[in-house]
């Protein structure tokens, strides 16, 4: 089976979104020792293959001179490993020398745009919007791949016809995110999308989603109509991540997620150390989220969506309760609303098809009409 490993090589950060909780000032940057220790640590850590993504942070800060070592350290070092790569990044210090680096490794890119330029600079400040578009001209010009993550806020989801129509105009690819709460923010509601808001966003975006396929993809829609086909989820937020995640903080520092990195209390031990999966498995961190695994596995043992859901992301679950566990991610709603509206539309056009199976062709085709079975069965 595949794992996944993060590398942040820095939690600084140019930009200051209101609502960002992985960013830090004064962050350290990962140094090239760093990443000659993770290959010596995953060398024998265990069998690939392996997908290795650069977050933050902003990623770019590293510079290109660390990217053009690490990159080849990665790839020959874990060759064994088929390491595969990818960036999360806001594209401002993207330069053409580091998009041909990129393009060398194949790399595909995430950034985010929340919307329209007014709206996007007013949740991730003013020029943002024109710093990460010029990026993204330099990365098209290389025949990079650029997916958007868009996060919907308390504030934006007043204005999600526009986003939609925003990133169907422009042509982008669409991955939404929900403002969440964080561990490290004093006030962690002030921009969280309420879980009902969020069900609702799903499936609006859904039903858009079907009328538009031939000109946008929504990334999220795919997942979620794949994991009800699959009976099983096919992104972190609904899959047991605790054996097959783990990410490398700037100093070397191990977490079982990104969104642990720069606390103390959530490091498992250090690449340098060379921990096996037995050693990680000891630690505070891990017997937290396989509490949280057991937790799920006794509170949501008769829900229809457990297969696919999981009790969504540990992180979700144990911010409102100050890291402990109480409760199950908190967009339990908004997972168990679109899982049944897919669920539902799914059976009812499987029943279609099959009461339809005496029609002619030609009127099979006049009644035709674009359904979630079309996302199911969608090639990538």
């Amino acid at each position: 089976m595949a794992f996944h490993v993060m590398l942040v090589p820095t939690l600084g950060c140019p930009s200051n979104c209101s609502y960002c909780w992985s960013s830090e000032e004064g962050s350290p940057v990962m140094s090239i020792e760093t990443i000659k220790e993770v290959v010596d640590w995953l060398g024998d850590f265990r069998e690939g293959p392996v997908t290795l993504t650069f977050h933050g942070g902003e990623p770019l800060l590293a510079g290109y001179d660390f990217f053009k070592e690490a990159l080849p350290l990665l790839a020959e070092g874990l060759g064994h490993l088929k390491p595969a790569f990818a960036l999360q990044t806001n594209l401002w210090n993207l330069t053409p020398e580091l998009a041909q680096l990129f393009a060398e490794y194949n790399i595909p890119i995430g950034s985010s745009i929340d919307g329209p330029k007014e709206l996007n600079d007013f949740q991730r400040g003013k020029g943002y919007y024109d710093k990460t578009m010029r990026g993204y001209e330099i990365a098209k010009f290389h025949n990079l791949k650029v997916s958007f993550i868009c996060t919907f806020t308390s504030y934006s989801i007043k204005f999600k016809e526009d986003i939609f129509n925003f990133f169907l105009e422009e042509g982008l690819t669409l991955k939404l995110h929900p403002a969440l709460p964080s561990l490290r923010d004093e006030n962690p509601e002030k921009w969280a999308l309420p879980p009902d808001d969020y069900g609702k966003l799903l499936i609006y975006l859904l039903d858009k989603y079907l009328e538009n396929m031939e000109d946008i993809q929504i990334m999220n829609i795919d997942s979620l109509c794949k994991s009800v086909f699959m009976r099983r989820g096919t992104v972190c937020t609904y899959v047991d991540c605790m054996d097959n995640t783990f990410t490398v903080g700037p100093d070397g520092n191990i977490y079982t997620c990104y969104r642990f990195v720069g606390m103390r209390e959530y490091v498992m031990g250090k690449v340098r150390d060379k921990p096996t999966m037995d050693d990680l498995s000891k630690t505070a961190p891990w017997k937290l989220l396989q509490e949280y695994k057991k937790y799920v596995d006794r509170e949501c043992g008769k829900c229809n969506y457990i297969k696919f859901c999981r009790g969504g992301c540990p992180y979700n679950a144990i911010t409102p309760n100050k890291g402990r566990i109480r409760g199950v991610d908190p967009h339990c709603t908004a997972y168990k609303t679109i899982f049944k509206e897919i669920t539902n539309r799914a059976n009812k056009e499987f029943l279609g098809s099959s009461m339809g199976m005496g029609t002619s062709a030609s009127q099979s085709k006049k009644k035709a009409k674009v359904g979630v079975m079309s996302i199911m069965l969608k090639r990538y």
